[in-house]
């Protein structure tokens, strides 16, 4: 049975809205989900199974992404470190106390910086199939992107952004290629199309790929201060990741002092429903 939830905004001090959607008992533990860009990344299964156990759920989307603040996602006017401002900013509004925060794939890097940046915001991290450097070259001891499946990625033509069916069979190609599952994936990336407010082919493109990221700001450096994170912190990785492959997982868990990594041996880039419980479960015991 689908558990009820809320959907609103949240505008942070520095005037960004923030489209997120709560899950369970407010009252309750917060656990902050970062989309990757949407919040749709975290699967609603995982969500509500988090919130059964005691949690008070929130994912929420990046900017350019969803219900949030959009601008020009070709061309963005604020950094890396403005999205770790805001989920920290996002945790301190919703909350007395600190939360734990979620980053999956490309919002994993923002909850890296968010939790050094703003260590008092939270209480615990969870990286999801995600590494410890931004996007672009990668350094020499992690493993980069399958070669065979970028290549394979990049040959498919890109749908007409306007097209929900369209770019829901785009999705569904798309994650065959990255060993997720084609059907979740297209029901996932129609909810997508619905939650993008605008026509713009350039903002659809960014809601499904996170290609804002390609031109965002991410510097400086932060995998050299990965050893100051105080928090319980796990890392979740698919052992069938081609995108970000196991071994940026197990550098961030050796990195991370005290970090335990959990392996998903029949997971790629994304968290399969029959896998939430167990998800579930390792988070809540950090």
């Amino acid at each position: 049975m689908t558990m009820e939830t809320t959907t609103e905004s949240f505008r942070t001090p520095a005037g960004i809205t923030l489209g997120l959607e709560h899950f369970g008992d407010p009252a309750a533990p917060l656990v902050l989900l970062a989309g990757a860009p949407t919040m749709l990344s975290w699967p609603d299964a995982l969500c509500e199974t988090l919130a059964r156990r005691g949690r008070h759920v929130v994912r929420y989307d990046l900017r350019d992404a969803g219900a949030s603040t959009s601008g020009d996602p070709e061309s963005p006017d604020y950094t890396l470190r403005d999205l770790a401002d805001d989920a920290a900013a996002l945790a301190r509004g919703l909350d007395d106390l600190p939360a734990h925060l979620g980053g999956i794939g490309i919002s994993g890097m923002v909850a890296q910086v968010a939790a050094l940046d703003h260590p008092d915001a939270f209480s615990a991290l969870t990286l999801a199939g995600t590494r410890p450097v931004a996007p672009g070259p990668v350094d020499a001891d992690l493993p980069d992107h399958d070669a065979r499946t970028m290549e394979r990625m990049f040959a498919l033509p890109m749908p007409d952004w306007s097209d929900r069916d369209a770019v829901a069979a785009f999705a569904a190609a798309h994650a065959e290629i990255l060993g997720n599952d084609p059907a979740a994936a297209r029901t996932t990336a129609a909810r997508v199309v619905d939650r993008t407010p605008s026509a713009d082919p350039a903002a659809g493109r960014a809601n499904q790929l996170g290609m804002v990221f390609a031109a965002l700001d991410c510097t400086p450096r932060w995998r050299e201060r990965l050893a100051e994170l105080a928090v319980p912190t796990l890392v979740v990785h698919g052992r069938r990741d081609p995108f970000f492959p196991v071994g940026n997982g197990e550098a961030l868990a050796r990195e991370i002092p005290d970090a335990q990594l959990h392996v998903l041996d029949r997971a790629a880039t994304a968290i399969p429903d029959d896998l939430t419980d167990e998800v579930a479960a390792v988070m809540l015991a950090r």
